[in-house]
């Protein structure tokens, strides 16, 4: 669903007709006008740059050079899993503890904050899942300006510069990260303001904490620099909006750099490539959730999610830097040559090499604290675990909502629910999920149903269920302001609506008209809002019925860059500003426990959310938000999911078709072949545009589109089982093709093709009327099989693939096997018990492995150990089926009907050994130009050991 353009202040743009279907619901409430006008794209103006961000200005003004700070290294005190330090701003003698923490799994940890501030600063709660295990320091050199730390058994280093400050951390004797090395840190120290106390000072207290000579000597210096203040720090002014900044200036920043990198990756979420761009001479990459009306490509803007997670990676290492702060936050990147920087003359001197690359990264967040994880590898996976440690994997997703979902603004009624229903069935095509988008509820009261469109919900959602299918409806958190509507009376009358500074509810202008916001960071909010899910309390639903949480950045139409404003307060007194990129994260966090919590915790819930955080993985699917119907929306859309995917968010996709606009059949066609191939795989359309289920679009392009639908149910065994080992180990589902061949340079900046796994290569066709596309496939050594035609490539090669409108160039490696159902049916769970078919595609040593995942695929239960986690593999002529977790037991009807092992000679005989020790003969076929065996119902259940040797 789409968001606002705002187009004046108190003035709210709306696309098309969506607002005229609600214009009936306005009229006399109404406070001020609100008009609503189409946008043909985002407008710019409607959302800060850093020029007009005062911190950013301010942080960004601060040039590289000797730092201010400097580490008073008398004061550090060493203790098994920290080191404490004092920091002082040589400018104004603030003083600051600065506290490094080796971690288990080659982590390291910086903190810094004020020693006494005058109020606490706001430190990010509920993303972590845990306390980190610490790793033993100790110092191992020690002089008047450097301290030495050891970083527990991993042989890593930490150097530590009293003046100017500065860290470096060394792998053995080489140089892998350095820290203000460029002098950068920049911390804004929360003081009285000068035309109401200026003469008043906090002295920082005498604590366990830092050495009470060093504070001494702060206290004699505070008083000797005065404090220049500037435009923008006590209050600021953006269009018609002015931030009241009752805290004053509190930014952070702090810049790292990273010689021997030149590719940076991730912070999602920007419509741009994978590979970072440099920043120099534009605006930083912003973070701050925003309902962005039909976003620009290729630029920095912010959107409607945020993981401060920057991946670096070259041939021999892959570093992490998470940036651990919740506020808004500007990411610059530079990038460099060695020799040209004093760090890169370091580097280049330890090496004993030539010139470097080098990157350099400034990150620079409004308030809060410095709170950074340095993860260092060395691999990609080793990243990915450091991460998944911190903030959680994947949650392993029902197994229907990896089918194919069926979305738009708006399905009208229960007429019109069952007729999409119906057409689906009549053409034969398969899809999981139908969806409701804001029209469905009474008057856009959330947990309600129009009582003249959707007047019986349950037959509805009943009838849905007798097929096997399931319908998500939407549910967000602007709640209307009625009291008449129970929600709101509840909300109110508990007191944990948010509210403004002058501590009234805070009220905005959404989609329902007036509006309140429930304040997600009050655990009783959440656990108010988890009980509304109840089927006695959400009248109408079903446990077939899944929820969608939109707006949740949040969007406010009358806000200053449509959201909320800063100065918001916040459960515990904390401002908006602080909290405002977690504010998607907990509604999602909220409804995920409400469906859990409906069912007696049994059955895993399914919830999309538009806005995000670190951390949301563990709570469902993310989707790239309103984009338009156009081939570089198409495109874009592999990139952006490849960056969610490198910050542990793998169940991501993008709408099908596009939102805005009407896509030619052409785009439509080629869109639903890449999305099968996309981890959420849902089509979704504007209220003005014209219907476009599958078989509005002529015969010829509903079979592509039957083609393409067919091909990703096939593979859902392949999907589920990426996603358990998300779970499991953290690793993404969807990978750039850096992650499975770290050495290969030329894998690098690539994003129109990718990994899904380590098996499946794709590259969707994303150019209008191709008739053609350059597949590289890599690996030294390697072979890899056209998936269609099984045509055998060796790799490493970049190759000319003809293609027509039925193409989807997909390939699978050499070396795996993939378990696939090729019944089709008409829902993924009309498939359970169906027969399983294993492809084997065999590697130039004549070998292949693969795995399968199996349980019920929807509840908890594969906690309780009742699933199948399965190993295939193949070597010397012998395909053996054994557990990879013998813990697991799960009784499944399902069985081997077929085995294709392509890139294999003709065998004289096939026969089956099964555990007990019986054997017996299969028949199979060989065909000599693709080299492939079809070995025939080997009938033997899927949970068995069994072995088939070829002769």
């Amino acid at each position: 669903m789409g968001g606002a353009s705002v187009r004046e202040p108190g003035r709210v743009g709306q696309s098309g007709s969506k607002m005229a279907v609600g214009r009936r619901l306005l009229g006399a409430a109404l406070i001020f006008t609100v008009w609503f006008i189409p946008a043909l794209t985002v407008d710019r103006s409607n959302f800060k740059t850093c020029d007009q961000s005062s911190f950013c200005q301010r942080q960004r003004k601060l040039q590289p050079g000797l730092s201010t700070y400097r580490a008073a290294l008398g004061s550090a005190k060493l203790s098994s899993d920290k080191l404490q330090v004092q920091l002082i701003d040589e400018r104004n003698q603030a003083s600051l503890l600065l506290e490094v923490y080796g971690l288990d799994g080659n982590m390291t940890r910086i903190k810094i904050n004020e020693i006494n501030p005058l109020k606490p600063r706001y430190e990010v709660p509920d993303v972590l899942v845990g306390t980190p295990l610490p790793e033993n320091l100790r110092v191992t050199e020690q002089d008047d300006n450097t301290l030495e730390l050891s970083l527990g058994e991993t042989g890593n280093k930490l150097l530590m510069t009293g003046t100017p400050f500065r860290l470096d951390i060394l792998s053995g004797q080489d140089l892998v990260l350095s820290v203000n090395s460029r002098g950068l840190l920049h911390f804004e120290h929360l003081r009285e303001r000068k035309d109401t106390d200026s003469e008043k000072k906090d002295v920082p207290a005498e604590t366990d904490e830092a050495n009470p000579e060093e504070v001494e000597s702060v206290k004699e210096e505070e008083n000797k620099m005065p404090e220049v203040d500037e435009p923008g720090m006590w209050d600021e002014t953006f269009k018609t909006h002015t931030d009241s900044k009752p805290n004053g200036p509190s930014s952070v920043g702090l810049d790292f750099s990273l010689p021997g990198f030149e590719n940076v990756y991730g912070i999602p979420e920007h419509a741009d490539n994978l590979k970072l761009r440099t920043t120099e001479g534009t605006d930083p990459y912003r973070l701050y959730n925003l309902d962005v009306f039909q976003y620009e490509l290729y630029n920095t803007m912010a959107l409607y999610g945020s993981v401060p997670l920057l991946l670096a990676h070259n041939t021999k290492r892959t570093l992490g830097i998470f940036w651990l702060n919740a506020a808004e936050t500007w990411v610059d990147i530079s990038s460099n040559i060695a020799g040209k920087t004093l760090l890169s003359k370091m580097f280049q001197y330890m090496q004993g090499g030539g010139e470097t690359p080098q990157t350099d990264v400034r990150w620079m967040s409004e308030s809060g604290i410095i709170d950074v994880f340095l993860f260092l590898g060395p691999s990609p996976f080793n990243v990915f675990k450091q991460y998944a440690s911190l903030t959680g994997t994947q949650a392993l997703p029902p197994y229907f909502s990896l089918g194919y979902h069926q979305c738009r603004w708006n399905y009208n009624d229960e007429e019109d629910v069952r007729n999409v229903d119906a057409g689906f069935d009549e053409y034969d095509l398969p899809y999981d999920v139908i969806w409701l988008d804001i029209e469905h509820a009474d008057g856009k009261r959330y947990f309600t149903w129009d009582p003249h469109k959707f007047p019986n919900p349950r037959n509805m959602l009943s009838r849905l269920k007798e097929k096997k299918r399931k319908m998500v409806a939407i549910v967000d958190p602007h709640i209307k302001i009625d009291s008449g509507y129970r929600i709101h009376n509840d909300i109110q009358s508990q007191n944990l609506y948010i509210k403004t500074k002058d501590g009234s509810d805070y009220e905005g202008w959404c989609w329902p008209g007036s509006a309140a916001y429930p304040d997600f960071t009050n655990p009783e909010m959440r656990q108010w809002w988890a009980s509304m899910f109840s089927y006695d309390k959400y009248e109408g639903s079903m446990d077939n019925l899944f929820v969608w949480n939109d707006m949740n950045e949040p969007s406010v139409f009358n806000g200053p860059e449509v959201t909320m404003h800063k100065d918001a307060v916040h459960w515990g007194g904390w401002e908006h500003r602080d909290v405002h990129n977690l504010y998607g994260f907990y509604v999602q966090r909220a409804t995920t426990e409400g469906l859990i919590q409906r069912s007696g915790g049994k059955e895993r819930p399914f919830v999309l959310t538009r806005a995000f955080f670190a951390g949301s993985q563990r709570y469902g699917a993310v989707w790239t938000g309103d984009n338009s119907a156009e081939w570089d929306h198409l495109k874009i859309s592999i990139p952006m999911c490849l960056s969610l995917s490198l910050v542990g968010i793998s169940f991501c996709g993008a709408d099908v078709g596009g939102f805005f606009k009407n896509p030619e059949t052409e785009l439509l066609v080629r869109w639903y072949q890449a999305g099968a191939y996309q981890p959420f795989f849902r089509a979704h359309a504007h209220l003005d545009t014209p219907r476009r289920e599958p078989w509005l679009h002529g015969d010829d392009n509903m079979a592509v589109i039957h083609d393409a639908l067919r091909q990703r149910y096939t593979l859902l065994p392949f999907w589920y089982t990426l996603f358990y080992k998300a779970l499991r180990e953290g690793d993404p589902v969807m990978r750039p093709l850096w992650v499975e061949f770290p050495s290969d340079a030329s894998t690098f900046a690539m994003d129109s093709q990718y990994m899904l796994g380590s098996a499946l290569l794709v590259h969707p066709v994303t150019e209008a009327k191709a008739r053609g596309v350059q597949v590289y496939l890599p690996g030294d050594g390697e072979v890899w099989y056209d998936v269609h035609s099984y045509q055998r490539y060796e790799a490493p090669q970049t190759t000319y693939l003809p293609v027509t409108i039925n193409s989807i160039p997909v390939f699978q490696r050499g070396g795996s096997i993939i378990p696939r159902k090729d019944r089709p049916r008409r829902s993924s769970d009309c498939m359970q018990a169906d027969p399983f078919t294993l492809y084997v595609a065999l590697n130039v040593q004549g070998e292949a492995r693969g795995e399968l995942f199996l349980d019920d695929g929807h509840s908890f239960n594969y906690e309780q150990n009742e699933f199948l986690f399965r190993e295939f593999n193949y070597s010397q002529g012998k395909l053996t089926a054994s557990s990879l977790d013998p813990s697991g037991v799960f009784k499944t009807p399902s069985w081997i009907e077929r085995i294709i092992i392509i890139g294999a000679t003709k065998p004289t005989s096939i026969t089956l050994s099964l555990a007990g020790g019986s054997e017996s003969s299969l028949e199979f076929a060989y065909d000599q130009p693709t080299s492939v065996i079809t070995v025939r119902k080997p009938g033997v259940n899927i949970a068995s050991d069994f072995t088939v040797s070829l002769r």
